[in-house]
């Protein structure tokens, strides 16, 4: 082991010393009993907060749930309606080509934040540090809400899929059979309940289910991509790829708008990589087992994402009836306009599993950035119940229950018509804006004070995030478009999202300024973070780490 010197105020060691750790404190301050620690649980000490779930998930397990988060097959099933419903089948060929371009450099320059802080807080925790003392409270406070709106809203946006598959599917075996909304709403509450209990459980069970459902995932994900075009009635079997790569408009906007509104879908099934960041710790390793869990999450959806969507794009013949189908799921209407019935209620059954699982994986993330904000009091007289872990399965259960109570009455919106539309929304946006943040701060203020951890980017941080931040800025505005404009705008047809979305976000905002800045000061650490050049006390470290002098930064002989 090697005890790490004090920093000096440029940000490097003096003489030939070990390298630092991801964090500083005052002089003569530091954890308890930090030489009695293993390493995740003194690099997490130095982040200020004590180990508090057990760390049974590694790469593969946070891998997993990530991957589960995502579902790719049930996602691009739920969000027809957003991508190849608004600008045709470009949306599902060159348009996700181009957006996961930007929304890998988005994933990258988060890994390499969740291996320099590896803490459940995530994004919100980063966003603290990286701003500083001033500003570190409202970069948290807003990074943090908007964070949790998304995780909120993942589960019943899922299952709200999962349950209207399942509805459609009796459709399809029994035509005279129309589900109602409300038939809907309690199946998804129904959905919902199932998924807090299982969340509720003990961390190594929960691994085990995440595991089963990721291979489910993506053997169900491969079987639709090999019985899709080998068992498809189309005569011909594909349409052209001058029809394929084509744009098709069905909003009353110009084309390039349509396009980037259709990002919506790609965006929103795109948005499950930072859960490996929010189970860091419970991971073992995890300043490189959760790098790599993100990386792998992203880098995976990307490709298997684009193999679907392009079959997607070659053999669906007429998008009109799929998005505008009496079954009220247009991965339903597709799978009957291109397939035997039999084949595709299979299919159909696949992804209904493969939803199942997303949602239990949504609903596992949501919990642990609820815990890590109530940690901090983010939710005011909330956060006392919200921070509590159970004595018996160690798992924040009241967190779990909290979310499915909000999940449920945002339900509630199924009777609203098109406003159920605007948890898809939310999802994506507040995602990204969350995301963009800490790195935002990173690449603009921090740049090269940045204490990078053993997985980084190196000499292609700062353009990695900047291009990530870019396409945040010129994509979200589009998502709140409504797909029709002028005397054919209605409230039905009206897009709601800057009103679930902004108005929350407003009120968050209003609240910080009036009364929570009184109180609240972000983590709730006894350190300064070395990125404002503050002092560093000596943390022992693995001696087996290289130096990265330049940086000042533990690295391993491989950055990935």
């Amino acid at each position: 082991m090697a005890i790490i010197p004090k920093i000096d105020g440029d940000g490097h060691p003096p003489g030939d010393g070990a390298p630092p750790v991801t964090t500083v404190f005052k002089d003569g301050e530091g954890p308890d009993h930090l030489s009695d620690m293993e390493g995740d649980d003194a690099a997490l000490a130095a982040l200020g907060y004590k180990q508090e779930f057990k760390r049974e998930f590694s790469a593969w397990t946070s891998f997993a749930v990530s991957f589960a988060v995502m579902g790719l097959l049930p996602s691009i099933a739920t969000t027809m309606w957003y991508g190849i419903g608004y600008a045709g089948p470009a949306a599902n060929t060159w348009g996700w080509l181009v957006s996961v371009i930007f929304i890998l450099c988005i994933a990258l320059s988060m890994a390499e934040l969740a291996s320099s802080m590896p803490t459940s807080g995530g994004l919100y925790y980063a966003a603290a540090v990286l701003a500083g003392p001033k500003y570190g409270p409202l970069a948290a406070w807003v990074t943090g809400w908007s964070n949790w709106f998304v995780q909120v809203t993942g589960a019943p946006s899922v299952n709200y899929g999962g349950a209207s598959m399942i509805l459609a599917a009796a459709s399809i075996v029994n035509p005279d059979y129309v589900p109602t909304s409300y038939q809907t709403f309690l199946l998804t509450t129904f959905i919902m309940i199932i998924h807090a209990c299982i969340s509720s459980m003990p961390t190594l069970w929960i691994a085990h289910f995440n595991s089963v459902g990721t291979t489910i995932n993506i053997l169900a994900l491969i079987v639709t991509i090999i019985i899709i075009p080998t068992t498809t009635n189309n005569i011909p079997k594909f349409q052209p790829s001058s029809v394929a790569w084509s744009i098709e408009n069905f909003t009353d906007w110009p084309d390039g708008i349509a396009v980037l509104m259709s990002f919506l879908a790609i965006c929103w099934t795109m948005s499950g990589y930072d859960a490996p960041f929010h189970l860091a710790e419970e991971c073992s390793n995890a300043a490189i087992a959760s790098p790599r869990a993100i990386v792998m999450t992203a880098a995976s959806g990307s490709v298997l994402g684009f193999v679907l969507n392009v079959l997607i794009a070659y053999t669906i013949t007429d998008i009109d009836a799929v998005i505008n189908t009496e079954l009220g799921q247009p991965w339903a209407a597709y799978l009957i306009q291109v397939l035997p019935q039999k084949a595709a209620l299979a299919v159909l059954a696949l992804t209904i599993v493969c939803a199942f699982s997303m949602g239990q994986g949504c609903m596992v993330a949501a919990s642990r950035v609820c815990f890590a904000y109530a940690r901090d009091d983010c939710f005011g007289v909330l956060s006392v119940p919200l921070k509590r872990v159970n004595k018996y399965t160690r798992t924040p259960v009241n967190a779990v229950w909290f979310n499915t109570t909000v999940g449920i009455l945002l339900l509630l919106l199924i009777f609203g018509g098109a406003a159920i539309d605007a948890i898809f929304s939310i999802g994506a946006i507040a995602a990204f804006i969350a995301f963009s943040i800490p790195i935002f701060i990173k690449i603009a203020f921090v740049r090269n004070k940045f204490r990078r951890g053993p997985w980084h980017l190196g000499a292609f941080s700062l353009p990695i995030g900047a291009l990530g931040c870019a396409f945040v800025l010129v994509i979200t505005p589009f998502f709140a478009f409504p797909s029709v404009n002028g005397a054919d705008l209605t409230l039905e047809e009206m897009n709601w999202t800057s009103l679930v979305y902004g108005a929350p976000m407003l009120f968050v905002i209003i609240w910080f300024f009036v009364d929570a800045h009184k109180w609240f000061k972000g983590p709730k650490i006894n350190i300064e973070h070395h990125m404002n050049a503050r002092a560093i006390e000596g943390l022992e470290v693995p001696a087996n780490k290289n130096m990265d002098i330049e940086s000042g930064s533990m690295s391993k002989e491989s950055t990935t």
